[in-house]
């Protein structure tokens, strides 16, 4: 069988050994770039010759625009372009997981982060808030806001960057971060991103002492945007699990089991990704 990987870190501890377990299996895995050359991403690919799979863990346009491409050619891609693009936006995400039913953090939508210092738009009361960038990507805006002259001086620096605002989960200070790859579950404990726990504090129980519910809202959110390899960041909110984030294909690194679970995904079919929404 041949897989593909989509991506310019093929060296990613996940994406290595999941392709050495495919080797020592006699399948064959390359590696294609999607952000290669300055041509249309289709070119990088022959329509007559593709893969069996193809391991989408780019998520720029271009990487986005190969995808769709492949499929439209009958290729098979995980996670779908439709999938990948929709966990791009969160103001997408907030809005798919509010009609099914998901707990999320209130979200609002700006086209600027400089509208919430006028009109309407203004976050008189609600804080703290966090302060999210609208389009997912390395290095992008997530910060909590305490009030207004913090939110002036976060809007002096991210003026033009469109937004989402959300209330602030009051939390333990730790995420936990559950991975799930064909409906197995990982799970992690990492230090929030903000009001971490002091330095030396030790992390809550994993996901194994959590309740049921957890590991059951993370697979439902699997379904809800048809994703087959994600992460789900949740946060405890009196002993609720509140979801704060969906990200398609991430950095899974730690879990034992996690790199032969993704192996045994690239022999199976995936399950279709969900429609394309609008902003």
């Amino acid at each position: 069988m041949r897989v593909c990987l989509l991506t310019d870190k093929p060296d990613h501890p996940l994406l290595a050994a999941a392709s050495s377990a495919l080797i020592e299996a006699e399948h064959q895995v390359t590696i294609l770039n999607p952000d290669t050359g300055t041509g249309s991403p289709s070119e990088l690919v022959i329509p007559d010759d593709l893969a069996d799979v193809y391991l989408l863990k780019a998520h720029t346009s271009r990487a986005l625009v190969l995808a769709r491409f492949l499929e439209a050619h009958g290729a098979r891609v995980v996670n779908s372009a439709a999938a990948t693009e929709l966990c791009q936006d969160r103001s997408w995400i907030a809005a798919v997981a509010e009609g099914a039913g998901l707990p999320m953090p209130r979200t609002r939508t700006l086209d600027s982060l400089s509208e919430a210092l006028h009109g309407a738009e203004r976050p008189e009361s609600g804080y703290p808030l966090m302060v999210k960038s609208r389009h997912s990507r390395r290095a992008d805006l997530v910060a909590r806001v305490d009030g207004p002259a913090e939110l002036q001086d976060l809007a002096a620096e991210w003026s033009n960057e469109p937004v989402v605002l959300q209330e602030f989960v009051a939390n333990s200070g730790w995420d936990h971060k559950l991975w799930v790859i064909a409906g197995e579950v990982f799970a992690g404990v990492r230090p929030a991103p903000v009001g971490a726990p002091p330095d030396g504090a030790q992390p809550v129980p994993l996901v194994r002492d959590l309740p049921p519910a957890w590991t059951g809202l993370a697979l439902r959110a699997g379904e809800v945007f048809g994703l087959d390899v994600y992460g789900v960041d949740l946060l405890d909110r009196e002993g609720a699990p509140v979801v704060v984030d969906i990200n398609a294909f991430p950095g899974i690194r730690g879990p034992k089991g996690a790199p032969a679970a993704l192996a045994a995904l690239a022999l199976r079919r995936p399950r279709p990704g969900p429609p394309a929404y609008g902003a």
